[in-house]
C-alpha cells in the first residue's frame, strides 16, 4: 500500500524543523517513507470497518494530519531529539501522537464516534458505511400476523 504523504509533503506538515527531517532522511534513507506507509495501512486497517478506506485521493486532512502526527514521534525517536529541547518538549510531541491515535479510535467508533470523514477532501459526502431499512412491508397491513402465528404454531411443536 502506498502511503498517504510522500517525504516531501510530510516534511511540509509535520513540526519537525525541516534540518531535522533531512538529516534523517541522509542518516536513513527510505525509513520516513517506511514509516508514512505503515502508518496509513494502520490507520486504514482502523477505520476499514466504518469507512471506504484506503480513501480516495485527494485524502481528507484530518487523516494526513494525523498520520504526519504519529510519524513525527517515531520520526524523532528514530533520530534522537535534541539536547537543547527540555523535556516538556519531548513530552509535547508524544502526546501530540497519542492525542492523534485517540482520534482515529474516536473515528473508528461506529457508536459513539466523533468523527465522519469524508470519503475525498474534495467531496462532503460521508464516508460512514449505513446500513439499509430494518424492516419490509407485505401486500396486506395484517400479513404479518399470519406469518408469526404459522411460526409461533411450528415451534410449540
Amino acid at each position: 500500500m502506498a502511503a498517504y504523504l510522500t517525504v516531501s509533503e510530510f516534511r511540509a506538515r509535520t513540526t519537525m524543523p525541516v534540518e531535522d527531517v533531512d538529516q534523517l532522511e541522509v542518516m536513513q534513507p527510505g525509513f520516513l517513507l517506511s514509516q508514512l506507509s505503515a502508518v496509513s495501512a494502520r490507520i486504514d486497517a482502523k477505520l476499514r470497518k466504518r469507512y471506504a478506506a484506503p480513501f480516495a485521493t485527494p485524502v481528507p486532512d484530518v487523516v494526513l494530519d494525523w498520520l504526519a502526527r504519529m510519524v513525527t514521534r517515531r520520526a524523532y525517536i528514530k533520530r534522537g531529539f535534541n539536547p537543547s529541547q527540555d523535556s516538556s518538549f519531548v513530552q509535547l510531541v508524544i502526546d501530540d501522537a497519542k492525542t492523534a491515535e485517540a482520534e482515529i479510535d474516536a473515528a473508528a467508533d461506529a457508536v459513539a464516534g466523533l468523527y465522519d470523514l469524508p470519503l475525498r477532501q474534495d467531496s462532503t459526502a460521508t464516508g460512514v458505511s449505513k446500513g439499509g431499512p430494518l424492516g419490509y412491508s407485505e401486500a396486506s397491513p395484517y400479513a404479518w400476523q399470519t406469518i408469526q402465528q404459522t411460526r409461533g404454531r411450528s415451534e410449540d411443536r
